[in-house]
């Protein structure tokens, strides 16, 4: 990609905008761990912050343009099928004990379709983004899912439900960030993930980079948005991995 869209540079400049409150409230966290009341009001605040800071930004762009959101939920404008899907904070709770693992995801669906999406981690400052048909991309960098095909060699990311019911039969990591597993999974340093009863916001940007880097996703359409089950790994490996879940 020799230029970022419109669209997607709207995304990047209102996610780096945001991102200033979060690295700014990180680095309170680690203060408040040894508080008695503990970090958690602290971070509920930061997250709402984001989140309008993020809708405010997308809304001067585009006036008309519709939300989904974690803290919000929908918020109607004139353009009802143009829709901005955003997760202020995916990885709350790693935030919340000062863990350096979390990103700000922001997806674009038309007509129920995700045409762009941005998966940003401020922390590591790593960005990653697609476009329907335009590929994926990681720090401006065409990046496909990996090209293992042999299980034993393979990492995959789940949460704890997985850990308990599927190791070991893969090799399996809990992160905590569904929406960087799927990241991870487009830019090939994972090679699959799996997790039951997610969000749309967590995983809309993330199913967008998995698919234009040549990976492969289950059918979302079939569950509710705010019970979603995600399968999604690269295309060598896919049904390998499908064959060890029959039971999750």
């Amino acid at each position: 990609m020799n230029s970022i869209s419109p669209i997607l540079n709207i995304m990047i400049k209102a996610a780096e905008k945001a991102s200033k409150t979060i690295i700014r409230d990180f680095g309170e966290i680690e203060n408040l761990q040894v508080a008695k009341k503990g970090p958690r009001d602290f971070v509920t605040k930061t997250d709402k912050r984001v989140e309008e800071i993020l809708v405010d930004e997308l809304s001067k762009a585009k006036k008309n343009y519709s939300f989904l959101t974690e803290e919000s939920g929908k918020i109607e404008k004139n353009d009802k099928d143009k829709v901005w899907i955003i997760d202020p904070i995916d990885g709350t709770t790693n935030f919340l004990h000062g863990i350096p693992h979390f990103a700000i995801s922001i997806a674009l669906q038309i007509d129920n379709d995700i045409k762009s999406a941005l998966i940003y981690d401020p922390i590591k400052n790593e960005t990653y983004f697609a476009e329907n048909n335009f590929g994926a991309y990681f720090n401006n960098q065409r990046v496909r899912v990996s090209r293992k095909n042999n299980l034993d060699d393979c990492l995959f990311s789940s949460d704890a439900k997985g850990l308990k019911s599927i190791f070991p039969l893969l090799n399996i990591r809990n992160s905590g960030s569904a929406a960087l597993d799927l990241a991870y999974v487009g830019s090939g340093r994972l090679d699959g993930c799996f997790q039951n009863n997610l969000n749309l916001w967590d995983i809309a940007a993330g199913i967008l980079i998995v698919k234009e880097a040549g990976g492969i996703i289950n059918n979302i359409g079939e569950f509710d948005d705010n019970n979603i089950n995600i399968r999604a790994a690269s295309s060598d490996i896919y049904h390998k991995m499908m064959e060890k879940l029959d039971k999750f």
